[in-house]
C-alpha cells in the first residue's frame, strides 16, 4: 500500500507542478515522498523500499517538533485537585 501511494503522490507532483514552485522542484517532492514512506515503513518495523536521502532537511525539523498546546484548547490535567494538597 505505501508503494503504491507513492506512485500516486509521485504522479501527482510530476503532473501538477511540472515546473516546481518557490524552489521546490517535483524530482525533490518525489524524493521527500520516498523519504518519507521509508521513515514510516521503518516506525512500522518493515524494510525500507526507496533508501532515499531527504532533499529538505529543513523541512523535517519543523514538522518533526513537538506540537505546542494552546493553554484554552486543551483540557487541563496537571494541576493536583484540592483534596490531594498537602496542608501541613
Amino acid at each position: 500500500m505505501i508503494a503504491h501511494s507513492v506512485i500516486l503522490e509521485s504522479n501527482y507532483a510530476l503532473d501538477a507542478c511540472p515546473q516546481g514552485m518557490l524552489g521546490i522542484n517535483s524530482q525533490q517532492f518525489v524524493e521527500y515522498v520516498e523519504h518519507i514512506a521509508d521513515r514510516r515503513l521503518e516506525r512500522l518495523g518493515l524494510p525500507q523500499i526507496y533508501g532515499t536521502a531527504n532533499p529538505f532537511p529543513w523541512m523535517s525539523q519543523s514538522v518533526d517538533l513537538t506540537k505546542e498546546k494552546n493553554f484554552f484548547e486543551t483540557r487541563v490535567t496537571e494541576y493536583k485537585t484540592a483534596g490531594s494538597l498537602d496542608w501541613d
